[in-house]
């Protein structure tokens, strides 16, 4: 049965990847097709490899997910496959939704609320999740917001001469290479927490010795967020390319420059930031610039309320499964 349970917990993970990818990466994608920098399918095909690109970056933000949520010793394949049954319930409900939600705070709620169920308080690391998880989470937005407000009110203040028709040509271009660059720090950012869970599986299997990212775990992660991405999540791309507020060229070459320094910086110090939260921080930062009132507050309350009940409901709903999936399993 172990060998069998740690196939099928890699085969789940790999389906909360491919959820990850039509969930999450539709927020970046957004500034793109939002102000029509580019078609919605070939921005697709140019995230799909340069998430695959970051996967390979680092692996500080894997052995973060996999080492410093959850106490690894106490923890079984189990535990991991009902965290990812959490997430992906979370994930899908709020896709259905369209609520630009995190995939990255529903698999730690996962983690969490099957820890605590299968080994009470001692299973979770509480400090890891306060420093790595709950205090960049909450900071990343901001700063996300901040980095595209200030951007934004340099780039007026630098072009105000240029006409109106080169400025958007200029800043479409330009929008290739800044969504390019946040498409690379989410595969960066976002894979590894598949890959961190997948990774902790094969440990508490006994499938590696050492805990390590294999590379066909890479690569299975990299290849599975691509293809989330290229199947859809165009309900989310609505929300954050035209409701938040309608977006011009420089408004999304400025929230993805801001965004995608922002994750860059998460991924090196080893935080799974959400993506998410991220990009719409920097969107509602450069839509701020124009007047406050120009970004539509109530659809960003119901996102932040979203952001709020991710934790705690996706913990819950992974609680509720890990006895159904011990008697399975």
């Amino acid at each position: 049965m172990g060998t069998t349970l740690v196939v099928f917990v890699v085969l789940v993970g790999l389906v909360f990847d491919f959820t990850n990818g039509f969930h999450d990466t539709a927020n970046y994608i957004a500034t793109w097709v939002g102000t029509r920098a580019m078609s919605p399918r070939k921005a697709v095909l140019v995230s799909a490899a340069a998430n695959l690109a970051g996967a390979f970056v680092t692996t500080a933000v894997a052995k973060t997910v996999a080492q410093g949520i959850i106490d690894t010793n106490l923890a079984t394949e189990q535990t991991v496959l009902a965290a990812l049954a959490g997430a992906i319930t979370w994930n899908l409900l709020t896709w259905r939704l369209g609520l630009p939600s995190s995939s990255t705070h529903a698999l730690i709620g996962g983690l969490v609320g099957a820890a605590l169920v299968q080994s009470g308080v001692k299973g979770v690391q509480w400090s890891g999740v306060w420093h790595k998880v709950i205090v960049p989470g909450a900071l990343s937005p901001v700063i996300g917001f901040a980095g595209a407000f200030v951007l934004l009110v340099l780039i007026y203040r630098l072009f105000f001469r240029i006409t109106p028709g080169v400025g958007n040509r200029s800043f479409r271009y330009g929008q290739l290479v800044s969504g390019t660059f946040v498409a690379f720090t989410h595969g960066a950012n976002d894979a590894q927490k598949t890959m961190g869970v997948i990774a902790l599986a094969l440990y508490t299997n006994g499938n590696i010795s050492t805990f390590y990212i294999p590379d066909w775990v890479k690569v299975s992660a990299g290849l599975t967020i691509a293809a989330g991405t290229y199947a859809g999540g165009w309900r989310i791309i609505r929300t954050l390319g035209q409701r938040v507020y309608k977006m011009q060229p420089e408004h999304g070459f400025a929230a993805q420059l801001a965004a995608g320094s922002t994750l860059w910086a998460g991924t090196r110090l080893g935080f799974p930031i959400s993506t998410t939260h991220v990009v719409t921080g920097s969107v509602m930062g450069a839509g701020a610039t124009r007047r406050f009132s120009a970004v539509k507050w109530g659809v960003a309350g119901n996102i932040v309320s979203a952001w709020l009940m991710t934790i705690p409901a996706a913990a819950v709903v992974a609680a509720a499964l890990y006895y159904p999936v011990s008697w399975i399993f």
